[in-house]
């Protein structure tokens, strides 16, 4: 059972030492285990306590897009009445007004906050979810259902989405099983077929079953909202406001809902092993590859979906044991469906020139473009970059902008003409320098925390190193007084390793970053405001606190213990040539 398993694990130091109370303790472990989020993130993202206002938690996924906000109930009974949703819903009432709220929240929630507002600007999705050890009751179950249908409604009136997911015992249990398992979590389900109308065939050798499938039966499939279900997919949910999904819902929803067969194109799902026995389909590693936008949709309308009849979806399901078929049904199921703007570029004549050109002067690297795409084994690691990443980097370096780093849509839709600029012959030398500094900096972003960061820094791993790769660059630009120019990164790398500078730059630049953070934490604030660390480091005017604390450093840097002869060492080692500077790529 579920609800011995945490309670037990809820014993352990972290949770006794950090958290009041096994309330508390129950939403951190689901924070650790199925939000995967490490020790000094689950206790930033906890808001439980007094004036929390029913939030016991908020998660703002940048990976995802997806802000969400989690109500907890740690129950051993076999129940659960509709006291919790009632709470989720006030939750929702008041998000309706945030400047509010935050006034009447407690400190914990009016900084989160102040970080839900940004995320909205950026068009993230709201995931409410109600965390539970129990089952709701019959009459929670029909609140869950009214309240599904609302957020549906409101959510097409406003300027942001949102969805509800209920994790009850089954579904919670299922996801920490699915959590505990390392790589490539394989899904077995067996589809009941009793209620559908299916034909089985044997199409090029390969076996095939074409099912109308109901609606109701959909949302049984595990692994839909974790996304572990499309492992194979190109890409994951985009959300429920884009207008595909908005048009999915409002015909689930509608008194056309069983027109929904025919409005769909269908569902393609692909398994290493399939075996059908008394109308039971039995599939083992089953992924769907083309229908992540329309399960999730049909999710998040569960309640409703449970009452209709003749509302039907098409299904391919075929056996394909081979991993490189696989890939191409995955590609080519999904050749019409709107993609991320990083999958778009992926074959951009530009990328693909600076693909060759990168893995024509590191032959023993990989360049990866495509989403999902793995090196091969016998490359060297040090020389594997991926477009992703490389984007930030440049960002972050050439534009002087690690503020967007995060922004991967931004970079790859609003910025790529800039980044990407087809007069430029980008040197792959600097590609690869980008690469290690990024390598180099990721080596102190770790649990044992070599640098001293302040904890509230530690939270924010998944953006600020970018802005020790930023104060890295300034680091050169300053001693060369180029506060106004981009040093080359392939220079930079050059002299550092000569002068043996790479560890104490990394040093400068992470100590750097922690002190402009403290600095702009002990700024006075206006009335019923709080700092948010994580506003802070998304605006460009952490920038110039940046740049002040590696002025000062280097100031401060003689009058210390042997800070002499280090100085010297830095000044003769940072030292570049003016032809190694240009003036950064605006983005802004």
């Amino acid at each position: 059972m579920i609800y011995e398993t945490i309670k037990e694990q809820i014993k352990q130091d972290y949770f006794q030492q950090n958290y009041p109370n096994d309330g508390q303790r129950f939403v951190a472990w689901y924070l650790r285990n199925i939000h995967l989020r490490d020790m000094n993130e689950t206790k930033d993202d906890i808001t439980d306590g007094a004036d929390d206002k029913q939030i016991d938690a908020i998660v703002i996924d940048n990976d995802k897009s997806t802000i969400y906000i989690i109500q907890g109930k740690f129950y051993s009974g076999n129940t659960v009445d509709a006291e919790p949703l009632r709470e989720t819903f006030s939750s929702w009432v008041q998000l309706q007004d945030l400047e509010k709220l935050q006034i009447v929240g407690n400190d914990k929630l009016k900084r989160k906050l102040s970080e839900i507002a940004q995320a909205l600007d950026d068009d993230y999705e709201i995931c409410f979810e109600l965390v539970t050890t129990s089952k709701l009751t019959d009459a929670a179950q029909k609140d869950l259902e009214t309240f599904q249908i609302e957020l549906a409604k409101l959510s097409e009136n406003k300027d942001w989405n949102a969805t509800i997911s209920l994790i009850d015992e089954n579904e919670l249990e299922r996801r920490y099983e699915l959590a505990l398992e390392k790589d490539n979590p394989s899904i077995n389900y067996t589809l009941d077929l009793s209620d559908s109308k299916f034909l089985i065939e044997t199409i090029a050798g390969t076996q095939v079953v074409l099912a109308a499938v109901p609606l109701k039966d959909c949302i049984k499939f595990p692994g839909i909202k974790d996304g572990s279900l499309f492992q194979k997919n190109v890409r994951q949910s985009l959300g429920t406001s884009n207008a595909v999904n908005k048009g999915i819902r409002q015909t689930i929803l509608s008194d056309k809902h069983k027109d929904f067969f025919f409005f769909h194109n269908g569902i393609t799902a692909i398994c290493n092993k399939m075996e059908i026995s008394d109308k039971q389909l039995t599939m083992h590693g089953l992924s769907v590859v083309n229908g992540c936008q329309s399960l999730n949709t049909i999710l998040s309308c569960s309640e409703a979906i449970k009452k209709q009849e003749d509302t039907f979806v098409m299904f391919r399901f075929y056996e394909i044991p081979q991993h490189e078929r696989a890939d191409r049904i995955s590609i080519n199921t999904n050749s019409q469906s709107a993609v991320k703007p990083r999958d778009l570029r992926s074959n951009d004549k530009r990328v693909l020139n600076l693909k060759r050109t990168f893995e024509l002067k590191y032959p023993n690297g990989c360049f990866l473009t495509k989403r999902g795409e793995q090196a091969p084994a016998n490359k060297d690691k040090n020389q594997v970059i991926d477009l992703s990443d490389l984007g930030k980097y440049l960002i972050a370096w050439h534009s002087q902008r690690p503020n967007i780093s995060y922004g991967e849509t931004k970079i790859f839709d609003k910025y790529f003409e800039i980044l990407f600029d087809k007069k430029r012959d980008y040197n792959p030398e600097n590609v690869q320098a980008l690469n290690f500094w990024m390598q180099e900096i990721k080596k102190v972003w770790i649990n044992e925390n070599p640098l001293g960061f302040n904890e509230t820094l530690l939270v924010m791993k998944a953006y600020a190193p970018y802005h020790q790769l930023y104060a890295i660059s300034m680091c050169f630009a300053i001693s060369n007084n180029m506060a106004d120019r981009v040093p080359s990164p392939s220079s930079c790398i050059k002299n550092a390793k000569e002068f043996g500078l790479i560890e104490e730059l990394i040093k400068i630049s992470g100590l750097s970053l922690n002190l402009a953070l403290e600095a702009a934490a002990n700024e006075p604030q206006p009335l019923n405001r709080v700092f948010s660390p994580q506003n802070w480091i998304k605006a460009k005017t952490c920038l110039a606190g940046i740049n002040f604390a590696i002025r000062n450093y280097f100031n401060m840097l003689p009058m210390l213990p042997g800070g002499q002869e280090v100085s010297k060492k830095l000044k003769e080692g940072l030292l570049l040539g003016q032809e190694c500077f240009e003036y950064r790529w605006a983005a802004d």
